[in-house]
Order: C-alpha cells, then sequence, then structure tokens
C-alpha cells in the first residue's frame, strides 16, 4: 500500500521532521506522484525505518545507520555494535569518575566549616598548573588557548589554584608575590588518560599542612592570612620545603560580600 506522510508518521508513532530527517540520509526513499507532487511511503519502508530505529536505540549514529540499511554485510553490522559498545563503555567510565567527583566535592563542602583555620597534616599530589595572573590581575596568555581550552575541558578536575615562592612566604615583607592559574593534580591526568603540553609547570608531591581559610575575593591574599599554619610549623619544628599552592574551593556570597573558601598546602619537611 502507499501512504502519505501523515498517515505513515501516525502509524510509526514517527514525526513527519523525523521522517523528512531519514530520508535525507536516504534511508527511506518515498516515491514522489507527478500528478500531485505528494510522497508515498510504502508497507517495507515501514521494515526499513523501523530498523533504523532500532540502531538507532544501539546508539550508532545515524549517518552510520543509514550505510547499515543500504549496504552491509553481517560482519559491518557487528563492527557498529562493537563500536557503539565500545563508546558506550567510555561514557559510563567518564560517568563513574563524575559521580565519584561529586561525592569527594559534597563530602567537602559538609566538612568546610569544620576545616577552617584547623592546621592537619597531609599529602599533596604532584600538580601540572598553567599561570595566568601576576595576584589577581590577568595576564596575557596569547598562544596558550589551546593549553586553556584543554584544562576547560576537563572541569571539574582542573581546578583554580594559586601559588607563592617559597622565598615570599620566608620573606620579612607582609605582601605575597603569588599568581593563580588553572592547575590539574598528576593523579587525574592519569585517570582521565590526557596528555599535557610543555606549557604546563609542574610543582612535585609534598608532605603538607594543610588548612582551608576564608577571603574576600576582592582582596589579595596576605602572610596574616596564613599567619596560623606558619606559627603551626614552627611550633612542630617543622621547615618549609617549596612552594605553597591553595586550591579555590567554592565562593559563597555572605551579607553582601563574595568570599572564597581556599585550600591551603604549605609543604614541610623536618628541621634539624
Amino acid at each position: 500500500m502507499k501512504y502519505c506522510i501523515g498517515e505513515f508518521s501516525s502509524l510509526l508513532g514517527i514525526t513527519r521532521d523525523t521522517l523528512r530527517l531519514y530520508e535525507k540520509h536516504d534511508i527511506v526513499r518515498p516515491v514522489k506522484d507527478r500528478h500531485n507532487s505528494y510522497r508515498y511511503f510504502n508497507d517495507l519502508d515501514a521494515r526499513d525505518l523501523l530498523m533504523s530505529r532500532w540502531y538507532r536505540s544501539l546508539q550508532i549514529p545515524l549517518q552510520d545507520v543509514a550505510s547499515l540499511i543500504q549496504n552491509a554485510s553481517l560482519d559491518d553490522i557487528l563492527n557498529k555494535m562493537e563500536q557503539s559498545k565500545r563508546e558506550l563503555e567510555e561514557e559510563i567510565r567518564k560517568s563513574t569518575m563524575l559521580l565519584h567527583k561529586l561525592d569527594e566535592l559534597s563530602r567537602e563542602v559538609q566538612n568546610l566549616e569544620g576545616r577552617l583555620y584547623r592546621c592537619t597534616l597531609g599529602d599533596r599530589p604532584g600538580l601540572y598548573r598553567l599561570k595566568q595572573t601576576d595576584k589577581n590581575h590577568l595576564l596575557n596568555t596569547k598562544g596558550l588557548e589551546g593549553t586553556i581550552n584543554a584544562l576547560m575541558e576537563v572541569l571539574p578536575y582542573s581546578f583554580y589554584c594559586f601559588r607563592i615562592d617559597r622565598d615570599s612566604i620566608e620573606s620579612e615583607a607582609e605582601g605575597l608575590e603569588y599568581s593563580w592559574g588553572l592547575s590539574i593534580s598528576e593523579n587525574e591526568v592519569h585517570q582521565l588518560g590526557i596528555t599535557l603540553d610543555e606549557h604546563l609547570e609542574y610543582i612535585p608531591p609534598s608532605r603538607c599542612v594543610t588548612s582551608v581559610i576564608l577571603s574576600p575575593q576582592s582582596e589579595d591574599i596576605t602572610k596574616e592570612s596564613l599567619r596560623f599554619m606558619l606559627n603551626y610549623i614552627n611550633e612542630q619544628h617543622y621547615a618549609i620545603s617549596g612552594a605553597v599552592t591553595g586550591r579555590l574551593m567554592l565562593t559563597e556570597n555572605h551579607e553582601g560580600t563574595k568570599r572564597s573558601f581556599l585550600e591551603i598546602h604549605i609543604p614541610i619537611e623536618n628541621s634539624y
């Protein structure tokens, strides 16, 4: 039998737009009536269309579905199914990683207030970092767009991180020289299976004194804000062994003022 597009779409539960899309990919080939210019579908078109929808339900791209419908052997069909299976496994892996990351971040937020201005010891993993500011002022990073985009693509595993050189934290001056930049831990680089370029500096892993501070977003980071950590290091007879790093955890609006929760890591070694 012959069916006009409205009747055919109704019988198969498919919209007219979907029918036109499948026609565009040459999956179905309605016959045009030369008397009235209407396009008519037949019963075999229904079989091809339903088979195509079945392939699509397996996450096989429409352009590949078209080739399977038009000219495909059993080996071709199996290869496309295996490819779709691999892609789905990769999506599941990424979704599982994201779920674990959400669990981790949720626990961090729940424990934030209990960690404020409280020093603990911990191991900070190695970091890959791109310098993007001088204190809070953005630098001209022309030519680094590819590196920046690569780090933005792996959010939320990448994060905004500041670095204070050891010389600055140990100097007599109250002001600190520091910079912000996108960063990612080497652990998550390995888990994500990504490749980084030579524009990123590497900060090696270290044993650290760690804490969380609150910092008004518009103000510079000062040595005074880290004084309690420096005092703790002296009291425990540790020595600073490298650059201080800090991670922007989140920012909240408190009574009309934006303030940031910063996780601070000061690398240490035993003082002799």
